[in-house]
């Protein structure tokens, strides 16, 4: 059995298309006939199947993000207008803003209590995704050092963000 709603399912049961949602949510089954060559569509057809399962792997399905139901619908499913459509895109947008201003203030802060070799050395662990001795060898020290290094940047940032204080 699989899930009816994976695209990923659906796309890798059918070899003979590429199967992907439209913008009104129908699937749509693009087939050899629909490209120039053979070649082409085995190219689309393996990058879809890649595409979709990272894109499952990672949780970031299509019904993963749920949106609210708007109470502005009424009971035969009438869609609200374009104008509320664009403020609701503006006040998302906003919250974005939003979200990412408190983000650059949250670094500025950690910028603050940590040497330029410690917050560098974090972001290659956190951001980068490096391991220690990635981070060791980029930096052409032992891993012990790396380690000690983070490990006090990580004390230094758990001091200056006390468990359940405000800037949490």
């Amino acid at each position: 059995m699989f899930d009816a709603k994976s695209d990923f399912a659906l796309n890798k049961l059918d070899r003979d298309a590429i199967v992907c949602r439209s913008v009104t949510g129908v699937h749509i089954r693009l087939t050899r006939e629909d490209f120039a060559s053979e070649e082409e569509f085995l190219r689309w057809k393996v990058w879809s199947d890649g595409d979709y399962y990272d894109t499952e792997k990672d949780g970031r399905g299509f019904y993963d993000y749920g949106l609210p139901l708007d109470p502005r619908v009424d009971k035969l499913g009438a869609v609200p207008s374009i104008e509320a459509d664009i403020l609701a895109a503006l006040d998302a947008a906003e919250a974005s803003a939003e979200q990412a201003r408190r983000t650059a203030s949250l670094i500025e802060q950690i910028k603050s209590c940590l040497t330029g070799t410690q917050y560098r050395r974090l972001r290659m662990l956190y951001a980068r995704k490096m391991n220690v001795t990635a981070i060791a060898k980029a930096e052409g020290i032992s891993k012990a050092s790396a380690s000690r290094s983070i490990s006090a940047a990580l004390k230094n940032i758990s001091a200056f963000f006390p468990e359940g204080g405000e800037n949490r």
